[in-house]
Parts: structure tokens; C-alpha cells; sequence
């Protein structure tokens, strides 16, 4: 598989494996967002590129229909700013930088 094709299986079946510890199957309890942010971005070298602002822009826009609960397409939406914020500090144009300027 190419490194696209295992990043969209991956994305997946983080996803499946959060979302499946309750009875929605296919949705992501508060409480299950939380423990797969906490266990799937623990990592320093991660958590030194992706700034805590980031990962709260993503929360806040995550939940677009108020059920109080994150499906895929939220999910998804919330891995692409995450992903966002992380290509930004890596080219050192982070929300930091732009101050500066």
C-alpha cells in the first residue's frame, strides 16, 4: 500500500476502535474523543508540533449538528486541521510566526 492508502486505512480504524467502546458504534462519545486524543497524540515529538490552539480550534468546530456526540465526517474534519497545524509548524509558519510578522 502506498503511504497515502495506509494514512486513510489507519484514520479508519483509529476511528473504529474508539468509536466501538459503547453502544453507538459509528459515533465518538465525549468520553471517547478525549481518551483517543489523549492515547493517540501522546507523543512528544507530536505534541511539540501541533500547538494546544489547534487541537481546540478542531474541538470546537467538530460537533456541526449539536448531537453531542462525533461521527466520521466530524472526526475526519478534526485529523485534517490537526494535520494543518502540524504542516504549519513544521514550516515554521505557525499562528506564533504570524504574530511576530
Amino acid at each position: 500500500m502506498s503511504k497515502l492508502e495506509k494514512a486513510i486505512v489507519s484514520l479508519v480504524e483509529v476511528y473504529e476502535e474508539y468509536a466501538g467502546k459503547d453502544d453507538k458504534k459509528f459515533q465518538l462519545s465525549q468520553k471517547e474523543l478525549a481518551e483517543l486524543l489523549q492515547t493517540e497524540l501522546s507523543s512528544p515529538e507530536f505534541q511539540g508540533k501541533i500547538d494546544p490552539e489547534d487541537i481546540q480550534e478542531a474541538m470546537s468546530k467538530l460537533d456541526k449538528n449539536h448531537d453531542g456526540e462525533v461521527n466520521f465526517g466530524e472526526f475526519a474534519r478534526m485529523v485534517g486541521l490537526l494535520a494543518r497545524g502540524l504542516f504549519r509548524a513544521k514550516r515554521g509558519k505557525g499562528k506564533k510566526n504570524k504574530e511576530e510578522a
